[in-house]
């Protein structure tokens, strides 16, 4: 199993994403658009320290969640087992899900991840094969127009918040500057793809678009923005495999 990037700032990262703000209430529009999942057999792909994966059950889902990382997993099962709630944890490489049969979930999620993976089409034909025919698939990821290499916020000389996007069409994998303490595409980057290759990758891999979401003032590490921010951070996805 590769080396992960989320093993060497797993302790890091657990603490700035699961102690700093209760990811329950805030990833209510996430939530919404996955909507129903009791008594559905969901995976959560790229779970890391299990939030979502304990959000699901919770709300009567039966989660396995997988991760590349074993030290990311090594928190979740901790969580598990401080808190059982049933979640079964595996590891595997996303690319390949090698550990997992075809047809094997009702849904699949991918939350905050898919710009953290290099083989976004591989990815997603992998998800395309452990869904059930009729299966769920919803993934959230950093706004691809708005959270390009080297864009940043800004004011213009009316005193507006304004976004500044720099390099959008440049796609590849980048590390943002370490001004942001908390800034995690400083440690780990991040794989930048336009818009057009996340929707084109989705309808190659068989899967049906159902909806879009992008939500206001939600970032995925410290939680609500301010409210002027002018574009959104987060770009959410629901699909269906035919």
């Amino acid at each position: 199993m590769t080396t992960a990037a989320y093993d060497e700032i797993a302790d890091w990262y657990d603490r700035i994403r699961s102690s700093e703000w209760n990811p329950s209430d805030k990833e209510g529009s996430l939530l919404e658009l996955i909507g129903d999942v009791s008594g559905q057999y969901v995976c959560d792909l790229a779970c890391g320290q299990g939030i979502i994966s304990r959000l699901l059950t919770e709300r009567g889902a039966q989660v396995v969640g997988v991760d590349i990382s074993e030290k990311m997993l090594d928190i979740a099962r901790r969580y598990e087992s401080e808190n059982s709630l049933g979640v079964t944890y595996i590891q595997d490489n996303a690319h390949e899900l090698s550990n997992i049969p075809d047809e094997s979930f009702d849904g699949v999620v991918c939350v905050w991840a898919l710009m953290d993976i290099p083989d976004a089409e591989a990815t997603l034909a992998n998800v395309a094969r452990v869904l059930r025919t009729g299966g769920w698939f919803v993934m959230c990821i950093t706004h691809p127009c708005f959270c390009s290499p080297d864009s940043g916020d800004a004011v213009d000389g009316n005193g507006v918040a304004v976004r500044e996007v720099r390099h959008y069409f440049d796609e590849g994998f980048w590390v943002s500057d370490t001004s942001n303490p908390k800034s995690v595409r400083a440690k780990v980057g991040a794989h930048h793809r336009t818009l057009s290759a996340y929707l084109n990758a989705i309808i190659d891999a068989g899967l049906l678009l159902e909806r879009v979401v992008e939500p206001r003032g939600i970032d995925p590490v410290t939680g609500p923005v301010l409210r002027s921010r002018p574009t959104p951070l987060a770009f959410m996805v629901r699909c269906r495999k035919a």
